[in-house]
């Protein structure tokens, strides 16, 4: 009896994927989480509009969705101010990184990112045989000298770079970005993913045109808009890189009842607006939080706060299970020295409620 024939490359993967969700965690403990704050979603919800909007899309359910995204792309395409030819549409972010690192790389081709910065893109990477060079972060913000300049040392065809940054919430000014650009090596491809970028301030999405073929920006629903379950994400390129995606992408991937319930949500500038206060307020909150406990919040522009737990890798570790064991769900980086801090997602002033009860105990027992 024979099983499948693996290819050598699935063969020489590792069995891991790149986040263990709070489900399994739940299932493992046999309980759920009294307070959801380690996978970044809103907890806020989705606005009125979108909901409304895809409860009356649910009878429609038996049709598959538009392919082309028509309706969603043209609307983006308005929304940032260039044509339906600069966007495509796919399954979160993570789907988009997927296809695009299966059209650019093959077997050996080299890829840079920062050590430690989202490991979904790695994991991508890695399925398609690329090689990762990676550098470190400096003052908890991802490095672009750094990153461009290892770009031209391995000669890559993708540079990875988020901002606002995952995990530590760190952003550069959208002009520093833009500049920064100047050193991005010939031939290769910034991937600069902006899923944050709605929650930060004023002059943190980088002024680069839409058709710039050095770059292509990373958009999501997941976040501001708090639709990670709907899985909507959109990317912005040079039209023939974005036309480029479909000869590979999954022309059926995306959900009918998402794609109505993002052009519902994409008009709702008043509660986006209110939104981004209820995230900055929580954001203080979880500060306040941490510094009733001897932590110190890093700045971010992101809706998360990265507490520095004032020790190492060990310690925010025994504090995050700690956590967990008190029903709270966090998470933390993965590489030191940004592994010293747990991240924390804003929620609800219940959530952090929980938060605050709980976070005392799980300190004293990880110091202890």
């Amino acid at each position: 009896m024979t099983g499948p024939r693996y290819t050598p490359l699935a063969q020489s993967l590792p069995a891991t994927v790149p986040f263990v969700g709070p489900e399994a965690q739940e299932r493992a403990m046999g309980r759920p989480f009294r307070a959801r704050l380690g996978a970044n979603e809103s907890v806020f919800g989705p606005p009125p509009a979108a909901l409304r909007a895809m409860q009356a899309a649910a009878a429609d359910i038996w049709m598959y969705a538009d392919p082309e995204s028509h309706d969603l792309r043209r609307a983006l395409a308005a929304h940032h101010a260039t044509t339906p030819e600069n966007v495509i549409v796919g399954e979160g972010i993570d789907g988009l990184l997927g296809y695009l690192v299966r059209l650019l790389i093959a077997s050996g081709d080299a890829v840079v990112t920062s050590d430690g910065a989202y490991p979904t893109f790695n994991y991508h990477v890695a399925g398609f045989g690329g090689v990762l060079h990676k550098v470190p972060y400096r003052d908890d913000f991802e490095d672009p000298a750094a990153l461009f300049a290892k770009a031209a040392e391995t000669g890559a065809k993708l540079v990875y770079l988020a901002n606002p940054d995952n995990p530590m919430g760190s952003a550069h000014t959208g002009t520093d970005i833009a500049a920064a650009l100047d050193d991005l090596p010939a031939g290769a491809l910034l991937v600069l993913d902006e899923a944050y970028v709605e929650l930060a301030q004023d002059g943190t999405a980088a002024p680069i045109a839409p058709d710039d073929p050095r770059v292509i920006r990373m958009r999501t629903f997941s976040k501001a808009y708090g639709m990670a379950g709907a899985r909507v994400g959109y990317a912005i390129g040079a039209a023939p890189l974005i036309a480029a995606f479909g000869k590979i992408r999954n022309h059926f991937g995306m959900n009918r009842t998402a794609q109505i319930g993002a052009l519902a949500a994409l008009g709702e500038a008043a509660w986006l607006d209110d939104l981004r206060a209820r995230v900055a307020t929580s954001r203080d909150e979880i500060a306040r939080i941490g510094a009733e406990n001897g932590l110190r919040a890093l700045p971010s522009e992101a809706n998360f706060v990265a507490l520095d737990c004032g020790g190492d890798g060990a310690l925010a570790r025994r504090v995050l299970e700690g956590l967990a064991a008190r029903g709270v769900f966090v998470r933390m980086p993965f590489v030191a020295p940004q592994d010293r801090c747990i991240r924390v997602s804003c929620g609800r002033p219940q959530d952090l409620e929980i938060l605050a009860d709980a976070l005392p105990g799980a300190l004293a027992e990880a110091r202890g």
